[in-house]
């Protein structure tokens, strides 16, 4: 299950009902945290050890919901990277803006030497 962000929130209110132009990002990244980012954009996101968000596509929109259209593998942790408990999709490889977020369906400690993988079609964004 995702969230929108409160940035997407006013995003898509200002595109559908105030008639703001809006140009999409050319590519969305993949962050993880060891804590929930919550609307706000607030968590703990996975820092140093070789970790880097990780460029993601989608698959076309099915009522209300797309998934991850392949696998994504991270680098490998050169230190503890700690328990990945939760995702956040943002629309730059570094700062940026968090789109969505959401909690992972179980929690996935990396230790150094430690890899994460998301499978494709595992990560599901809804919008209802």
């Amino acid at each position: 299950m995702s969230g929108a962000s409160n940035y997407t929130e006013e995003l898509i209110l200002n595109i559908t009902l105030n008639g703001m132009a809006y140009t999409p990002p050319p590519q969305v990244f993949l962050a993880l945290f060891t804590t929930d980012p919550t609307d706000a954009g607030v968590g703990n996101e996975v820092t140093g050890g070789g970790y880097a968000r990780q460029q993601i596509g989608f698959d076309a929109p099915n009522n209300g919901a797309t998934s991850n259209s392949a696998d994504i593998l991270f680098p490998i942790a050169t230190t503890d990277w700690g328990t990945i408990t939760h995702f956040g999709i943002y629309d730059a490889s570094t700062g940026g803006n968090l789109l969505y977020h959401g909690p992972l369906t179980a929690s996935k400690t990396i230790p150094a030497g430690g890899q994460f993988k998301l499978p494709r079609g595992y990560l599901t964004v809804t919008v209802s």
